[in-house]
């Protein structure tokens, strides 16, 4: 489980994720993985992904056999690629998608965030795409991120990437499923 986030705030934009990896009750924390990061570069934006540890290896692996890499700088751009990714997911790395008979639609198995000098998105499993206007969290730790991240958007003091850190920092406090230390990147809005 993860926790990851985004932030938009005075003209920056800043991702952060947590390192910390779970199997079942075990912990892998970063002081024993060497690729405990859970945030990967495709072209000029940063995608932070929550769901099994594999989804990293296999969006990696995705993005670099691509010519060249998609454009994620708007949600129709983003939707379009999410689905061309969906069948790959299927055909070349052999995802379950099956879920509960009442879904409407396959799952990806994973949320991520993406965040680039054109703004900050989410893709949901289900390939809903929503561009976020302030900040916004996936992964099991998230409603303590979301919280965390409320209360201190509107400080002066705290820039869009101590925002995005203190979300992950605090899933870490309070959840199991979340762990330091924090990856986090930021740039600044084109």
């Amino acid at each position: 489980m993860t926790t990851v986030t985004v932030v938009r705030k005075a003209g920056r934009i800043a991702i952060a994720a947590d390192t910390l990896t779970k199997w079942g009750g075990g912990k892998e924390s970063a002081a024993y993985v060497a690729n405990h990061e859970k945030i990967i570069r495709v072209g000029d934006s940063l995608v932070a992904i929550t769901g099994s540890a594999t989804m990293k290896l296999i969006l990696a692996d995705y993005f670099s056999g691509l010519d060249a890499p998609p454009s994620l700088d708007s949600v129709a751009n983003i939707f379009g690629v999410w689905n061309t990714l969906h069948a790959a997911l299927k055909e070349q790395y052999y995802l379950q998608p099956g879920e509960d008979k009442d879904d409407e639609l396959e799952s990806s198995r994973m949320d991520v965030l993406i965040a680039n000098p054109r703004g900050i998105f989410g893709v949901a499993a289900h390939r809903t795409v929503q561009e976020f206007t302030k900040f916004y969290a996936y992964g099991s730790g998230s409603p303590y991120a979301l919280g965390a991240m409320y209360a201190a958007y509107r400080a002066p003091s705290l820039d869009a990437e101590a925002v995005a850190r203190l979300g992950v920092m605090a899933a870490a406090e309070f959840h199991d499923e979340s762990g330091l230390p924090v990856q986090s990147f930021s740039f600044d809005v084109a």
